[in-house]
């Protein structure tokens, strides 16, 4: 048995450096790659994948498969038991994963390429919900091509990611309103970036508003079911929770709303596609 550290790495002039947040798990995923040990353990504080954060909704239940792809998009948008980099590479190399307890011995949750026993699991796997989302809006902007693109290249030169961009134009006025997030950890730095680059956008008033928060579901049925969108929207509307962006892909949709209402959006969600139940909804 060999004991090797984690979280660093040498780099292509031979230094040592840090892989960053999460380099223990990619650490531990590109050493079971590279010496073909299937599947790849990974020992953490909690012992599963979980169909939301068991803080917020309580019977929130184990899952006892999740796909790679719902893996990627649940650490993507949220939840916190896997670092994206790792789950990218396992699913690159087609490495199967397993999330296990450090402190107690029971079953975990298993990432693969394809559901197997679980194929009848819930279309949806989880919801998932980030508070670390601040939102800008750029006003008045030029309605033309070229313009989303310089609002985003100062904050692509920091190193800042953009997410949920809406760009909306005011008919027939040739201006329009552009809103996106940013990581909320970075708002100064973004506001900073795009007061320097005022003159090349060319927008009004640049608003910031750091009180929101992410909710998104996610499951491999949001690509057959367009309805299970429509249920989230329907979900939310009906307790009253405005919607201020909305983003999509095959297997997830997030909304951003106020972050005073993530829990219960949370709350509602976990509720609305029976997720705390062990038979699956539709």
């Amino acid at each position: 048995m060999c004991v090797i550290p984690g979280f660093q790495g040498i780099s292509e002039d031979g230094r040592v450096a840090t892989l960053g947040r999460g380099g223990s798990d990619t650490s531990a995923v590109a050493i079971a790659a590279g010496n073909e040990a299937e599947p790849s353990d990974i020992y953490t504080d909690v012992d599963g994948v979980y169909t939301t954060d068991p803080r917020i909704v309580p019977s929130a239940r184990k899952l006892g498969q999740v796909t790679f792809e719902e893996m990627l998009e649940l650490a993507g948008v949220g939840a916190k038991v896997l670092q994206v980099r790792s789950v990218g590479l396992a699913m690159r190399e087609g490495l199967p994963l397993r999330v296990l307890s450090a402190f107690e011995d029971m079953p975990g949750t298993e990432i693969v390429a394809e559901l197997g026993e679980d194929m009848e699991r819930n279309a949806i796997a989880g919801i998932a919900a980030d508070r670390g989302e601040a939102r800008i809006t750029l006003t008045s902007i030029a309605d033309q091509p070229g313009t989303v693109a310089r609002a985003i290249a100062p904050l692509a030169k920091a190193g800042i990611p953009v997410d949920m961009i809406v760009h909306a134009a005011t008919a027939g006025e040739g201006r329009s309103d552009l809103n996106f997030t940013v990581p909320r950890a970075s708002l100064a730095a973004a506001s900073a970036a795009l007061e320097v680059a005022r003159d090349d956008i060319g927008f009004g008033e640049l608003l910031s508003d750091a009180e929101v928060a992410k909710v998104s579901i996610v499951g491999v049925g949001i690509r057959s079911n367009p309805e299970l969108a429509a249920r989230m929207f329907d979900t939310l509307g009906a307790r009253g929770i405005n919607l201020l962006a909305v983003t999509t892909s095959e297997i997830k949709v997030s909304a951003l709303i106020r972050e005073s209402e993530m829990e219960v959006a949370v709350r509602l969600l976990h509720d609305a596609f029976g997720l705390d139940r062990d038979s699956p909804s539709p």
